[in-house]
């Protein structure tokens, strides 16, 4: 057994949150957008490189700007899980909207800003979604990433739920980055180191 992890997906309403985690666990896509009503809780078994992980998937729903996008009004749980002591973030945005975009932006201070002094950082992997509507994003794909890993220090990676094209890279990549984080270095270049194959699937 390899352990247990804790991982978020946060992000704006209607950015593919929950398409992305249906996608990875189900293999299916709802083809019309149903808001989620409230925070839901995923318990699948990953297999990754061989160990077995019990993981816990957060699909937060997004609160309204200016509502303290990320805080604690999101997790109703939160005396058993807070976004102190999530292991891995998953923060979404529409590559078609810019104010999903300065969402996540305001997520990533957020989780800056509520981590204990003295704990590791919790690595945080950017996902712009919905690359299938590629000709209607509204900035360059190279300008963006150097924005987030260098700027941000944080992990970048772009993909369709529609299509199902780099779901899976994404949970793989992350939760291996979630898994050496305890090594010394920055968790931006963990994650990307960590973007080499790895055989990953569900239980």
């Amino acid at each position: 057994m390899g352990g247990s992890l804790r991982v978020a997906v946060l992000g704006a309403p209607g950015v593919g949150k929950t398409a992305i985690i249906r996608q990875f666990l189900f293999g299916d896509y709802p083809e019309r957008h149903r808001p989620t009503d409230g925070p839901r809780l995923y318990r699948p078994a990953v297999l990754l490189d061989g160990a077995v992980y019990d993981l816990s998937i957060r699909d937060g729903d997004g609160a309204p700007p200016g509502q303290n996008p990320g805080g604690p009004e999101e997790w109703p749980d939160s005396k058993d899980w807070s976004l102190q002591d999530t292991d891995a973030f998953v923060l979404v945005y529409d590559i078609c909207s810019p104010d999903s975009f300065d969402y996540v932006k305001a997520l990533r201070q957020r989780i800056s800003e509520t981590r204990p002094a003295g704990a590791p950082e919790a690595p945080i992997l950017v996902v712009g979604n919905k690359r299938d509507r590629q000709r209607l994003r509204f900035g360059p794909r190279r300008a963006l990433a150097a924005l987030v890993r260098r700027g941000w220090r944080c992990g970048y990676l772009e993909c369709s739920a529609k299509y199902n094209w780099h779901v899976l890279r994404l949970f793989r990549e992350l939760l291996r980055c979630a898994l050496v984080r305890a090594r010394p270095a920055h968790p931006a270049l963990r994650l990307q180191g960590a973007l080499h194959p790895a055989r990953c699937s569900l239980m």
